[in-house]
């Protein structure tokens, strides 16, 4: 039973001082990553495929393999895609018109611009105003396709977490076992 112990307690104790550091940088790269999956202002998968990439070139003997490095790069598509989606999908589920879904993602790039609040508040923002102005939607449809963009948001933050749960485990993986 404590045979793995023994064996991980022993691998520890023979790396040398770059590999505690590689190591110490990598489970940096990797805690950033996964709050960054939780915060909208800090790139948590990207933060997570620089980890794997950065100890694959800091220990070319003991780093990813490239099946490794193939399925982080997928993953790492897939979380961008899925965030930038969400939020749209949302607005659409909840009967947003195409001016509404222009709205998400025209406040989403215009929400860039004023940092974090401006990220969170943009699309909804965006998506209210296309559907007044544009859909010349009432308030109350109009507001239903606000909260689309919000609850889709919401499900864009699961996702990403989700994902970025699965590049953590990809890269500790693919080190630990390969």
């Amino acid at each position: 039973m404590m045979d793995w112990f023994q064996q991980g307690w022993v691998w520890i104790a023979s790396l040398d001082y770059s590999g505690w550091m590689v190591w110490a940088i990598t489970l940096s790269l990797l805690l950033g990553g996964f709050l960054g999956a939780l915060l909208p202002f800090v790139p948590g998968p990207l933060l997570l495929f620089v980890a794997g990439i950065l100890h694959t070139i800091l220990r070319p003997d003991a780093g990813m393999s490239w099946p490794g490095i193939a399925l982080l790069t997928v993953l790492l598509i897939v979380a961008y895609v899925l965030d930038f989606t969400c939020s749209a999908i949302g607005a659409r589920w909840f009967g947003a018109s195409r001016w509404g879904i222009a709205g998400v993602f025209l406040g989403a790039i215009v929400g860039l611009f004023f940092g974090m609040l401006g990220m969170l508040l943009g699309p909804v923002i965006g998506t209210l105003t296309f559907e007044v102005l544009f859909a010349k939607k009432t308030a109350r449809p109009a507001i239903k396709s606000t909260w689309g963009v919000v609850l889709g948001t919401g499900m864009g933050l699961v996702a990403r977490v989700v994902v970025s749960l699965a590049m953590i485990a990809v890269v500790i993986i693919d080190i630990a076992w390969w």
